[in-house]
C-alpha cells in the first residue's frame, strides 16, 4: 500500500515521504497514530507542508548547533577518570551516558546518551575520537580521555 508519512518514523521515512508498505502495518501501526495517510493528492499537500515547515525548523537549529554549540565542543578533550583495578584494568566500563555527562559537567551543554555515538563501551583506558550528533545533520568530533581516578585525585562521578 502507498502511503504518505506525515511525522517521521524513525528507520522508516520522514515526513513527507510516500513509500510502499505493507498493508497491515499500515492499518495497524501507521494510519491508528496518524503517522502516514493513504497517498492520495490531499494527504500528499498536507505532508508537502508539514515537511517544508519541518525543514525549516531543522535549518534553524542547524544553524544553531553550528553557531553555538559547535564552537564550544570542537577539538575539545573531556577527561574522565574511572576506577581502575592492579593491572590497570576498568571496574565496568564508560558509555555514552557517561561521556554526556562528562560534557555537561564541563561545558553545561545538556547531550541525551543517543546523541553519542559509541559504537561499543569503552573499556581501557586512553584516548578516543567520539561523534556527537547535535542535530540531524550537524556533527561534531570530541576526544574522550579515560583515566584513572588516581591520576586525577578526583572522587567517582
Amino acid at each position: 500500500m502507498k502511503v504518505v508519512f506525515l511525522e517521521d518514523v524513525e528507520g522508516k521515512a520522514q515526513v513527507g515521504e510516500i513509500k510502499e508498505v505493507a498493508d497491515g502495518y499500515a492499518r495497524n501501526y501507521l494510519f491508528p497514530r496518524k503517522l502516514a495517510a493513504p497517498a492520495t493528492p490531499h494527504y500528499i499537500a498536507i505532508a508537502r507542508a508539514k515537511a517544508e515547515k519541518e525543514a525549516r525548523r531543522q535549518a534553524k537549529l542547524d544553524q544553531q548547533a553550528r553557531e553555538k554549540l559547535i564552537p564550544l565542543l570542537e577539538g575539545k578533550t573531556f577527561v574522565l577518570s574511572v576506577r581502575v583495578g592492579e593491572q590497570g584494568k576498568l571496574f565496568g566500563a564508560v558509555t555514552a551516558s557517561h561521556v554526556a555527562e562528562a560534557i555537561q559537567a564541563a561545558t553545561g551543554i545538556s547531550l541525551d546518551h543517543r546523541q553519542v555515538s559509541l559504537p561499543e563501551p569503552i573499556r581501557e583506558l586512553g584516548q578516543f575520537q567520539v561523534s556527537l550528533r547535535l542535530t540531524r545533520n550537524v556533527h561534531v568530533q570530541v576526544t574522550v580521555e579515560v583515566v584513572p581516578m588516581e591520576a586525577s585525585g578526583e572522587k567517582e562521578g
